[in-house]
């Protein structure tokens, strides 16, 4: 929940264009439940407590979105659907910034040659449900730019899963025409063997030999 709801790059971006950042500032981070509870004996005025709760509904619906659907969205479409949650809510507009246009997205001349955006990737298995997977694309500043998740059968091996998702995350960004892209995930042992161009591993097989082509290609 702490992720989901506070860390993870789309949840800080629209607590920041929300401007409800503030609001959460030396607050125990460590917990999202006592965050949460702390922060709500804070407000006073009923639109600001709505206006959290737009929030948290928008971050948990484009999270079902991507886990279950496997729907992708768009940051600007986001807060337009922030700020038409609340004003159905509360009856009051709310001001949301105006977003810049997307980035032209640049193209690599080369292996190496980074365009300036960054693909973060993450799976995941749980007991009695399908493993799934996301994977976020940010900006050279830092912006979120799209997500999409995506639902795996069949498979329990929680490294596995991972070099899964992140095969899939690769051919996301090829297919919506990005090049030159830096990855980031926790899967040590799949970096590992990235950097040390090693598919020696019956776990893996083929489908890290895909990905070990696509960076060493």
């Amino acid at each position: 929940m702490e992720h989901l709801f506070l860390d993870c790059p789309v949840a800080r971006a629209l607590w920041g264009l929300s401007r409800l950042e503030y609001l959460g500032e030396g607050l125990p981070r460590h917990t999202f439940p006592l965050f949460l509870k702390r922060l709500m004996a804070l407000i006073q005025q009923p639109p600001l407590f709505m206006a959290v709760v737009a929030v948290l509904w928008r971050i948990w619906r484009s999270r079902n979105w991507v886990v279950f659907e496997g729907k992708q969205f768009g940051f600007p479409a986001l807060m337009r659907q922030f700020s038409q949650q609340y004003e159905e809510w509360v009856g009051l507009p709310v001001e949301v910034p105006s977003m810049p246009p997307p980035p032209t997205v640049p193209r690599s001349d080369g292996p190496g040659q980074a365009a300036g955006f960054t693909c973060q990737w993450d799976g995941a298995t749980r007991k009695g449900s399908h493993p799934a997977g996301g994977m976020v694309l940010l900006s050279s500043s830092g912006d979120v730019l799209m997500a999409q998740g995506i639902q795996i059968s069949g498979i329990d091996d929680p490294v596995v899963v991972e070099l899964l998702v992140l095969r899939e995350a690769i051919a996301w960004c090829l297919g919506q025409g990005f090049s030159g892209i830096r990855f980031e995930g926790d899967a040590k042992i799949i970096i590992d063997k990235i950097n040390c161009q090693d598919a020696r591993n019956s776990r893996l097989g083929a489908v890290l030999e895909e990905v070990l082509h696509f960076f060493c290609d």
